[in-house]
Protein backbone atom coordinates (compact mmCIF):
# COMPACT_ATOMS: atom_id res chain seq x y z
CA UNK A 1 0.00 0.00 0.00
CA UNK A 2 0.95 3.51 -0.78
CA UNK A 3 -0.26 6.68 0.88
CA UNK A 4 -0.37 9.91 -0.62
CA UNK A 5 -0.43 13.08 0.81
CA UNK A 6 -0.67 16.39 -1.74
CA UNK A 7 0.28 19.87 -0.52
CA UNK A 8 1.45 23.53 -1.24
CA UNK A 9 -2.20 24.34 -3.15
CA UNK A 10 -3.90 27.97 -2.41
CA UNK A 11 -4.76 31.32 -4.09
CA UNK A 12 -2.59 32.78 -6.39
CA UNK A 13 -3.15 35.75 -9.18
CA UNK A 14 -2.61 35.05 -12.31
CA UNK A 15 0.65 35.03 -14.08
CA UNK A 16 1.88 33.66 -10.13
CA UNK A 17 3.08 30.12 -9.73
CA UNK A 18 3.03 27.50 -6.77
CA UNK A 19 4.60 24.08 -6.08
CA UNK A 20 3.01 21.43 -5.73
CA UNK A 21 4.09 18.40 -3.38
CA UNK A 22 3.20 14.77 -3.75
CA UNK A 23 5.12 12.63 -0.62
CA UNK A 24 4.81 9.28 -0.58
CA UNK A 25 4.91 6.83 2.90
CA UNK A 26 4.22 3.05 3.47
CA UNK A 27 6.18 1.78 0.83
CA UNK A 28 9.12 3.15 -1.30
CA UNK A 29 7.75 5.39 -4.23
CA UNK A 30 10.96 4.72 -6.65
CA UNK A 31 9.11 1.91 -8.62
CA UNK A 32 5.80 3.71 -9.31
CA UNK A 33 4.72 5.87 -12.05
CA UNK A 34 3.47 8.85 -10.73
CA UNK A 35 0.88 11.11 -12.46
CA UNK A 36 -0.90 14.59 -11.74
CA UNK A 37 -4.27 15.15 -12.02
CA UNK A 38 -7.10 18.01 -11.60
CA UNK A 39 -11.20 18.70 -11.54
CA UNK A 40 -12.54 21.80 -11.65
CA UNK A 41 -16.22 22.30 -10.23
CA UNK A 42 -18.68 20.59 -12.27
CA UNK A 43 -16.03 18.82 -14.56
CA UNK A 44 -14.58 15.22 -15.06
CA UNK A 45 -10.89 14.81 -13.32
CA UNK A 46 -8.37 15.25 -16.09
CA UNK A 47 -4.46 14.03 -16.79
CA UNK A 48 -2.33 16.91 -16.05
CA UNK A 49 2.08 15.50 -15.71
CA UNK A 50 3.48 12.43 -15.24
CA UNK A 51 6.91 11.61 -14.34
CA UNK A 52 8.43 7.82 -14.78
CA UNK A 53 9.03 5.50 -12.22
CA UNK A 54 13.02 6.72 -12.51
CA UNK A 55 12.30 10.18 -13.74
CA UNK A 56 13.95 9.73 -16.50
CA UNK A 57 10.14 10.97 -18.42
CA UNK A 58 8.04 13.30 -18.16
CA UNK A 59 4.61 13.61 -20.04
CA UNK A 60 2.30 16.50 -20.36
CA UNK A 61 -1.53 17.92 -21.10
CA UNK A 62 -1.24 20.30 -23.98
CA UNK A 63 -3.00 22.74 -21.90
CA UNK A 64 -0.05 22.83 -19.53
CA UNK A 65 2.81 22.15 -21.57
CA UNK A 66 5.71 24.47 -21.02
CA UNK A 67 4.03 25.99 -17.93
CA UNK A 68 3.97 23.10 -15.81
CA UNK A 69 6.85 20.62 -14.39
CA UNK A 70 6.73 17.91 -13.03
CA UNK A 71 9.86 16.13 -11.20
CA UNK A 72 10.21 13.58 -8.17
CA UNK A 73 13.28 13.05 -5.62
CA UNK A 74 13.40 9.79 -4.73
CA UNK A 75 15.24 10.47 -1.29
CA UNK A 76 12.47 12.23 -0.06
CA UNK A 77 10.08 9.94 -1.91
CA UNK A 78 8.07 12.70 -3.24
CA UNK A 79 6.80 14.04 -6.32
CA UNK A 80 6.05 17.84 -7.12
CA UNK A 81 4.61 20.04 -9.78
CA UNK A 82 5.89 23.27 -10.40
CA UNK A 83 3.32 25.54 -12.00
CA UNK A 84 3.84 28.71 -13.77
CA UNK A 85 1.85 31.38 -15.71
CA UNK A 86 -0.73 30.54 -13.91
CA UNK A 87 -4.21 30.86 -15.34
CA UNK A 88 -8.00 31.32 -13.89
CA UNK A 89 -8.71 27.91 -16.03
CA UNK A 90 -5.76 26.04 -13.74
CA UNK A 91 -8.21 26.71 -11.13
CA UNK A 92 -9.25 22.97 -9.54
CA UNK A 93 -8.35 20.62 -6.81
CA UNK A 94 -5.54 19.15 -8.00
CA UNK A 95 -4.78 15.36 -7.19
CA UNK A 96 -1.56 12.98 -7.52
CA UNK A 97 -1.76 9.30 -8.64
CA UNK A 98 0.53 6.44 -8.38
CA UNK A 99 0.73 3.17 -9.79
CA UNK A 100 3.56 0.47 -9.43
CA UNK A 101 4.52 0.24 -13.75
CA UNK A 102 7.45 0.83 -15.71
CA UNK A 103 4.90 2.71 -18.53
CA UNK A 104 3.08 5.73 -18.06
CA UNK A 105 -0.84 6.36 -17.93
CA UNK A 106 -3.29 9.53 -18.43
CA UNK A 107 -6.44 7.66 -17.46
CA UNK A 108 -7.76 8.15 -14.08
CA UNK A 109 -8.48 4.48 -14.20
CA UNK A 110 -5.27 3.24 -14.58
CA UNK A 111 -4.08 4.46 -11.12
CA UNK A 112 -4.12 2.36 -8.10
CA UNK A 113 -3.37 4.95 -5.18
CA UNK A 114 -4.61 8.92 -4.85
CA UNK A 115 -4.08 11.35 -2.76
CA UNK A 116 -6.86 13.68 -0.94
CA UNK A 117 -5.91 16.09 -3.63
CA UNK A 118 -5.42 20.24 -2.83
CA UNK A 119 -6.91 23.28 -3.80
CA UNK A 120 -5.55 25.66 -6.36
CA UNK A 121 -7.20 28.73 -7.45
CA UNK A 122 -6.43 31.56 -9.91
CA UNK A 123 -7.44 34.65 -9.66
CA UNK A 124 -8.13 36.96 -12.54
Amino acid sequence: QVQLVESGGGLVQAGGSLRLSCAASGRTFSSYVVGWFRQAPGKEREFVSAVSWNGGNTYYADSVKGRFTISRDSAKNTVYLQMNSLKPEDTAVYYCAAKRDSMWYRSVNDYDYWGQGTQVTVSS
